[in-house]
């Protein structure tokens, strides 16, 4: 398994817009070290646990993604050093990384999660819940977080028609937030979506962000 040499293919696949988030969730911190010495330094992890430890352990100029179902109790631990929280999923854990992001003296760049997927065991907010969110008095006090794009995963699937318009539906929720509440911000413009199978459907379709793990690591 050539790690690197599998790190080089994808990115050249990818437009040079598109951020390649290397999902090394069961992996051990070696393998993630084959991957940092052949330059790739940004990493998805989807347990807060693992990823405390891997920050520990691994060298300090790794950026480190959250990929996964964020619980509050666990969010004070990634505040003090964590690039991007991609599963805001609720306004509950928006308002906890906000106040852990502000005891860190820290603004972390956050992902709304919606549920875009036809199967119920994913998590993600509907287009409501995020309206309620943004329109709240409380959202617009929050200084420590920003909300910089949207986050969504596709039905595991063989139909692809079914997996791009699921993108598709994601993508315009991107377009209807940017207009509504983010006109003037530049930094609002992440689509994270595409994971090793359907990644290149999500790059057609819009994805800024992709989230790769057995593509370059190999199947667990």
């Amino acid at each position: 398994m050539d790690i690197g040499k599998n790190i080089a293919e994808i990115k050249q696949s990818l437009p040079d817009e598109v951020k390649l988030v290397a999902v090394s969730k069961n992996k051990l911190p070696e393998i993630i070290m084959q991957a940092y010495n052949a330059g790739h330094k940004i990493f998805g992890e989807n347990k807060a646990q693992e990823l405390i430890q891997k920050y520990e352990k691994l060298p300090k100029d790794i950026e480190w993604h959250f990929i996964g179902h964020l619980q509050t109790n666990k969010a004070k631990y990634l505040a003090p050093f964590v690039s991007m929280i991609h599963g805001i999923d609720s306004f509950k854990i928006l308002k906890t990384v906000n106040k852990e992001a502000k005891k860190n003296d820290r603004i972390i760049p956050c992902l709304l999660q919606f549920h875009i997927a036809q199967e119920s065991t994913k998590f993600g907010l509907s287009e409501e819940e995020a309206h309620e969110i943004l329109d709240s008095e409380e959202y617009k006090k929050m200084k420590n977080i920003s909300i910089v794009g949207v986050m969504g995963m596709a039905t595991f699937t063989e139909d692809e028609m079914q997996v791009r318009n699921e993108f598709r539906f994601l993508k315009k929720i991107f377009d209807k937030l940017k207009k509504e509440y983010f006109p003037r911000k530049k930094g609002f413009r992440e689509i994270s979506m595409g994971m090793s199978d359907d990644y290149a459907i999500a790059v057609e379709e819009g994805s800024t962000i992709v989230r790769i793990g057995s593509k370059i690591f190999g199947a667990r």
